[in-house]
């Protein structure tokens, strides 16, 4: 038996590999309010609670009122009423999904139901059409603004819609979407409006925004990450409704068995009350003036970034941020950037690169939380370095032969040989573990359309999450 030192010693180990997940430096996937005590007060909660089973709230009544508190401030901060009904979920992607459920389940009169959607909406959208046998219907955004187009949007309705999604704002390039046309489109032909402001709204509501909640006629549900800018430890998001009834469909029962009638508001049974009680823990600590000081720092922060990037040499930001993502990109061409997000990554900050797609060009994006406050200048300044040495650097170069092999690859024919025969032409080796610079793989996944990226990248996942079975274990 291993001693729970040595194996805390052990995974204190592992993790000094791993991006860093506070102060600001790694801009995507974790957020970070830079407060002292936030995440030692997550932790106790979350430790009080883990054990319990949100599977039966009779169960466990402490966490039915957590959770019920938590719909209740997201609901006061988003615009809800009397009438609103909520739930607590594991993230932004199960929120996406029940609302794609709660509406494909109310029109079972529907054939092959539709939902529609700006190009820029999350591919958790798709991912729902994908699990409950949907069709996406996704439509090209304003090509300057990237924002959703009402009157585009308002012409893929058809008698087979049954959700229009909006984003507020669209998570690649910080933008956010004409809601209030959108869900007045919806309104007018009985349609469902659901926003997804999983990323925005906890900040949108402190800062000086369009109308995008629930106060918008026509708005039917929206969802907001707690884990985000709430910044609650990982595991949480709430899904609101405008009203019980429309959240109803959303439930899955049965007692077509022997044991307990089982009753989900989500796609879980078995929930562990830890990520909940940390989550209320944090949100009442921090209060209603707490998060709008630190979604103003982190506005404030994403404003002054945005300026430094304009004012480098061969950047540009690429569309003025409505909220605190933002999306740089390269203002010629004898700057790559992929090549930009590596050198970045060696000074010690993650950009998350984001590929081309129809009017938005390859770019990095930046989730700017409160803890970077106080750092732009220093991010700007390695963002300047970081320039000089990719134009110094070059783009890659993809050989032209591995260039056609790409553009010939079938993704619905290609093997994981095929797929390692690619990587070691390419000079990426065929064998597992992380490359230490990933300018070469993105630039061989640039060549390659949405759905051949999409085979490629599963299968470049799947080469890293292989089994490392005891006796190879440290």
């Amino acid at each position: 038996m291993t001693s729970p030192e040595d194996l805390l010693d052990e995974l204190r180990r592992r993790r000094t590999g791993d991006l860093p997940t506070h102060g600001g430096r790694t801009l995507a996937y974790v957020f970070d309010s830079g407060l002292d005590g936030v995440d030692a007060l997550a932790a106790q909660a979350h430790a009080l609670a883990s054990s319990t089973n949100g599977l039966d709230p009779t169960a466990f009544p402490s966490m039915l009122r957590c959770e019920n508190e938590l719909v209740g401030e997201a609901a006061a901060l988003l615009g809800g009423g009397a009438h609103t009904a909520g739930t607590v979920t594991s993230g932004g992607t199960e929120s996406c999904l029940l609302a794609v459920l709660a509406a494909r389940e109310a029109r079972p009169d529907v054939p092959r139901p539709r939902m529609v959607l700006p190009d820029t909406a999350h591919p958790a959208f798709d991912k729902a059409a994908h699990y409950f046998g949907m069709e996406a219907v996704r439509v090209p955004v304003d090509p300057v603004t990237l924002a959703a187009d009402p009157s585009a949007m308002a012409a893929a309705l058809d008698d087979r819609t049954v959700l229009v999604v909006v984003s507020a704002p669209s998570y690649a390039h910080g933008v956010l979407d004409p809601v209030a046309p959108v869900a007045a489109a919806a309104a007018a032909r009985g349609i469902r409006c659901h926003v997804d402001a999983c990323i925005g709204g906890w900040v949108l509501p402190h800062l000086d925004a369009a109308p995008f909640d629930l106060s918008v006629p026509g708005v039917t549900s929206i969802a907001v990450d707690l884990h985000k800018y709430a910044y609650c430890p990982k595991g949480t998001s709430v899904l609101l409704h405008a009203d019980a009834a429309l959240r109803r469909p959303q439930y899955f029962a049965s007692a077509a068995w022997p044991g307990y009638t089982m009753v989900n508001p989500t796609m879980q049974s078995t929930r562990s009350g830890g990520p909940v009680a940390a989550a209320w823990a944090v949100v009442r600590h921090l209060g209603r003036e707490g998060y709008a000081e630190l979604a103003r720092a982190a506005r404030r922060s994403t404003l002054a970034l945005a300026e430094g990037v304009d004012a480098t040499d061969g950047l540009r930001v690429l569309v003025a941020p409505d909220s605190t993502l933002l999306a740089l990109t390269a203002s010629d061409g004898g700057l790559d950037v992929f090549t930009l997000a590596d050198e970045m990554l060696a000074r010690g900050w993650y950009l998350q690169p984001q590929f081309g797609f129809g009017p938005s060009p390859a770019n990095l994006h930046l989730t700017v939380t409160a803890a970077l406050s106080g750092q732009e200048d220093a991010l700007l300044a390695d963002l300047r370095a970081a320039v000089d040495a990719a134009r110094a650097a070059g783009p890659v170069v993809i050989d032209d032969g591995i260039a056609a092999v790409v553009a010939a690859l079938d993704p619905d024919a290609l093997t994981p040989e095929e797929f390692g025969g690619l990587l070691a032409a390419a000079g990426l080796g065929g064998g597992g573990g992380l490359p230490t610079r990933m300018a070469p793989v993105n630039a061989l996944l640039a060549l390659a359309p949405p759905r051949l990226r999409e085979r490629l990248t599963a299968e470049f996942f799947g080469r890293l999450q292989q089994p490392v079975l005891p006796a190879e274990q440290d």
